[in-house]
């Protein structure tokens, strides 16, 4: 598995994360959720770099030029509910892109709220055979969601290529990718930070994104 890491380049990409991770801008849904599309769109445009490009002739109203245009036929694919900001920053770039998403949550398996399970109850997908699959899902925690919605895709076909976007990972979550996900994959993460907590929570991250996107769940 190729792994990307975008916090080890310096852009305006630094700038979206550290809004996003200050507590007194999360304190503002509607800012922090622009955040996360905003790093979906730049991260979008990394990964569009690594299409197959053909040339296609366009005609102006003074002439015509070959322009390179993208050949992959891109499957985006999330997991609800977190990923529907980043999901919507991704599609503002691929805007001819399919639509897949899949319902993909952790629970906690113990009192302490120390141990975590994966459960997966819903997803709507197209074939993802022979397609760029590009999921993407802003927390890489401890990687048993994104290694079930994963799992979950690649049962309505073999993908030509695919690529997982995070906002933030984590080392764990990406040793749970490396040994469960096909080397062919490339990882994209705009942070990989050092672990997590005593309750499986990023850290320092930034907190918990369904909750700061769309407000705290039973």
């Amino acid at each position: 598995m190729k792994i990307i890491n975008l916090s080890e380049q310096c852009s305006i990409l630094n700038h979206f994360m550290a809004e996003v991770r200050d507590r007194k801008y999360q304190q503002n849904p509607l800012l922090f959720r622009n955040n996360i599309m905003r790093i979906g769109e730049v991260m979008a445009y990394e990964v569009s770099r690594t299409f197959t490009y053909r040339p296609k002739n366009v005609t102006t109203p003074l002439g015509s030029l070959d322009i390179p245009l993208a050949d992959d036929k891109v499957v985006l694919a999330t997991v609800l509910r977190a990923g529907l900001p980043f999901h919507e920053g991704f599609l503002r770039i691929f805007d001819h892109a399919e639509n897949a998403f899949v319902s993909a949550y952790r629970m906690y398996t113990n009192r302490e709220h120390t141990e975590v399970g994966v459960h997966t109850e819903y997803m709507a997908s197209p074939s993802v055979k022979g397609r760029t699959l590009i999921i993407c899902d802003p927390m890489l925690a401890t990687g048993g969601s994104m290694v079930a919605a994963y799992e979950a895709l690649l049962k309505t076909g073999r993908p030509h290529r695919t690529h997982i976007c995070c906002v933030i990972g984590t080392p764990e979550g990406v040793d749970m990718l490396r040994r469960n996900v096909d080397d062919d994959v490339t990882l994209w993460c705009a942070a990989i930070d050092p672990g997590m907590n005593e309750h499986k929570y990023i850290v320092p991250g930034f907190g918990d994104c369904g909750d700061l996107c769309f407000g705290e769940k039973l």
